[in-house]
């Protein structure tokens, strides 16, 4: 297998080529059991993000990001779902379909947490922004939820993503186009 070797928060790491159509790979980043990246990162993205008083992120990849952000920052984040559990109540949605997903699907917010993002300073925050889509979907929560967006940040920004003026990210990932 191809990889794609980058330097991360200081850290070099190798990223697996996975191909998400026939003509585009991607380099994959995932920082599940990687603490020292996950600190790290949360560290860097901290000192360049706006204050704020809940950190947002969607389930699953960005958890460990959402959650050390918000261990080293402002103490309180909150996981938009992809599927509605037996203890959710009253949860709003709204549909994403992202590049690394295969089909279309939907993210929720239990009521609870809603009302903690109510009113508040909230950072939205992911492992890579590459479409926007997952991004777009989590505004849309937010905003659903009565929260004031004041940053959205990620680790890697993907492609045409790494030109947009309204994210926050520590290194560019380039997309690799098949011959």
């Amino acid at each position: 297998m191809s990889s794609y070797k980058m330097i991360i928060a200081g850290h070099e790491r190798e990223l697996p080529l996975c191909a998400v159509s026939d003509t585009l790979d991607i380099a994959a980043f995932v920082m599940f059991g990687d603490v020292e990246i996950t600190e790290d990162c949360a560290k860097e993205l901290l000192k360049k993000c706006p204050e704020h008083d809940v950190v947002v992120t969607a389930e699953a990849k960005g958890i460990p990001l959402c959650y050390e952000m918000a261990r080293q920052g402002c103490r309180d984040y909150v996981i938009a779902r992809k599927s509605v559990k037996v203890y959710v109540q009253n949860p709003i949605s709204v549909d994403v379909r992202s590049i690394t997903t295969a089909s279309e699907q939907k993210l929720y917010i239990p009521g609870d947490k809603a009302e903690r993002i109510k009113g508040r300073r909230v950072l939205i925050v992911d492992d890579v922004i590459s479409t926007g889509a997952s991004l777009s979907a989590l505004e849309e929560l937010v905003v659903a939820a009565g929260g004031n967006i004041v940053g959205k940040a990620a680790v890697l920004a993907e492609g045409e993503a790494a030109d947009r003026e309204d994210i926050i990210y520590l290194e560019k990932l380039p997309l690799f186009p098949k011959k």
